[in-house]
């Protein structure tokens, strides 16, 4: 079976045994979606399925998408693209990283793991950046690059979403609470339109600003849900010395490696609550892994540049 094939792929869900959630009188698994795929693991093989399929169908050789020098989604619409047998066009935030591309590429894993898997990278300003959803600059990168199938940063649209919808099975109707990390709001909406009239859903941003109720409410008509915003780590891409001890003793622990970015605040958010005594006594909650750990290698060369603690985890 082919792994963007119609068929959707099954992950495990992971029990978690540890004393504040047997104090809190809470229940969690963890969805190991960062199991799907290697090198296209979590929502990211969720948001790309139904794209990718739209893509062959439509009869594009080419998916251009956008990301920065980091991006999840840059790399793993890179890895779908070579396996998929269609080039990629990578947009990349950063004029600057192009004056020495053999130098960025020894430096960033991202970028070197996408350009070893075929993706051709077109490094802007991030004033240019700013409008790359305007329909002038589209027009000049189909100039550019001929016509090809564009994917928005984040790989968030309609297609997206009903990937995402395929995140919970019915295997997880038991759980009363589902807790998702929110970056554009995709995903979390795939995971809204699933639920059962009974379920509640988290979301813990992995980025400031209040915007993205709206973005989700784009997605989605029910109102069963909320996001949570205090455990974001002072921004998209930030995470402090709590934060990495938090994911270094987790995965000692649960041998279960969360990513800086995203899944280290949901975690720690859900953990923190239960302390708090937020959740009813024999709450079932189901955590989304939703992947990204291929930015750890990244992270850890900004966190030695601040002279921070290292993430030790292997995965």
């Amino acid at each position: 079976m082919h792994i963007f094939s119609s068929e959707t792929p099954l992950s495990k869900n992971q029990s978690i045994t540890h004393s504040i959630l047997d104090k809190a009188g809470v229940f969690l698994d963890i969805k190991r979606e960062d199991q799907i795929h290697k090198d296209v693991s979590g929502n990211k093989f969720r948001k790309l399925k139904y794209n990718l399929i739209e893509a062959k169908r439509s009869g594009c050789t080419t998916v251009l998408t956008f990301g920065g020098a980091y991006s999840n989604h840059i790399a793993a619409t890179a890895a779908a693209g070579e396996i998929m047998g269609l080039q990629t066009v990578g947009i990349i935030r950063g004029e600057e990283l192009a004056g020495n591309l053999e130098k960025t590429l020894s430096e960033n894993d991202t970028l070197r793991f996408a350009s070893a898997s075929g993706m051709r990278l077109k490094f802007i300003s991030r004033t240019a950046y700013r409008d790359k959803t305007s329909l002038a600059f589209l027009e000049q990168l189909k100039d550019e690059f001929g016509s090809c199938y564009i994917i928005p940063e984040g790989g968030t649209n309609d297609l997206a979403v009903k990937g995402c919808g395929e995140i919970l099975t019915a295997q997880d109707s038991d759980y009363d609470v589902i807790c998702c990390a929110v970056g554009t709001g995709g995903t979390i909406a795939g995971i809204i339109n699933s639920t059962e009239p009974h379920q509640t859903v988290m979301g813990f941003p992995a980025l400031k600003g209040d915007f993205l109720d709206k973005e989700i409410k784009k997605y989605t008509s029910k109102t069963n849900w909320r996001l949570i915003h205090e455990y974001h780590f002072g921004g998209y891409g930030k995470i402090n010395q709590e934060g990495i001890e938090f994911m270094n003793v987790f995965s000692d622990q649960q041998h279960i490696a969360l990513d800086p970015v995203y899944t280290v605040k949901m975690v720690f958010g859900i953990f923190d609550l239960a302390q708090k005594g937020v959740f009813k006594k024999n709450t079932r909650i189901l955590a989304i892994h939703t992947g990204g750990l291929q930015g750890i290698a990244g992270m850890n060369k900004k966190l030695k540049k601040k002279k921070l603690p290292l993430i030790t985890i292997e995965y």
